[in-house]
């Protein structure tokens, strides 16, 4: 509880400094955005204890497992195993969450700093709580499971059965792109934008490709968890526009069971 209560505090400091800086694209409010990242905070926390609580499979399953159980489009990865693309691909991974604050650096969003802050966080918080909580209730077994190289213990654990969907790869999508976002919308004349979107792509790529040759997760993991990273790092911003012309709206709910946000679409 004192760690959630932290986080409000400086939400409160965060947000409250904002209000006055009018020349930002960008209109946050502790009462709509603190909700939302403690529930977020929330459910990730929750998500994770489902994905530690799954049931690993026993030795007795794991042999009577056939690469032809795998659906087509994944089959060509189910094996792949290697332990260099696993440690690799924790350098473009952790990378990643050090572009937004890269962008800081500029002069216009780094006016803004706790409101980008804010912002990174509550983009995080969703990210987190969108795949905990899908982990944690569908387990998939990781293309890893289906090599002869790896031990029997290793495919015996809970984490074995956690490839749907790419975590590490949805959260460097929702970093990166988030960075290109708010650089985007800060500098809307800089000649720079079409670089920093091509950067934002191409890392959280390289971190599913990496996973991928691992053996962590299958291509369809990739490529859902690359989608939802993306759409967390781009749409939290824009819906936090002055001149969102999405038609999108976030709002905070509130009931007695249930702490939480509403997107709605009005057409």
């Amino acid at each position: 509880m004192k760690k959630i209560f932290s986080v409000i505090a400086i939400l409160s400091i965060f947000t409250g400094q904002v209000h006055a800086q009018d020349d930002s694209p960008y209109k946050t409010s502790f009462k709509v955005d603190a909700p939302i990242i403690v529930a977020g905070m929330g459910l990730s926390y929750y998500g994770l204890t489902l994905m530690q609580d799954k049931d690993g499979l026993t030795p007795e399953q794991i042999s009577r497992l056939s690469k032809d159980d795998v659906n087509g489009f994944d089959r060509f990865s189910a094996g792949w195993d290697s332990e260099n693309a696993k440690k690799v691909s924790d350098i473009p991974f952790y990378g990643s969450f050090g572009l937004p604050f890269l962008m800081m650096l500029n002069d216009n969003v780094g006016s803004k700093a706790g409101q980008v802050f804010v912002l990174y966080v509550e983009t995080m918080a969703v990210t987190g709580s969108l795949f905990t909580m899908t982990n944690g209730n569908l387990p998939r077994t990781r293309p890893l499971i289906y090599s002869a190289d790896v031990e029997m213990s290793e495919k015996t654990r809970a984490n074995a059965r956690n490839s749907f969907y790419a975590g590490h790869t949805a959260a460097a999508a929702s970093a990166t792109f988030f960075a290109a976002k708010i650089f985007h919308d800060f500098n809307p004349d800089s000649p720079a934008r079409k670089y920093v979107w091509a950067a934002a792509a191409a890392i959280p790529a390289a971190v599913g490709y990496l996973r991928l040759r691992a053996g962590k997760h299958f291509l369809s993991d990739n490529i859902v968890g690359y989608t939802l990273g993306a759409a967390a790092g781009i749409l939290v911003p824009q819906l936090h526009k002055k001149t969102n012309n999405t038609n999108f709206s976030l709002t905070p709910v509130a009931a007695p069971d249930y702490r939480g946000a509403l997107l709605t679409y009005s057409f």
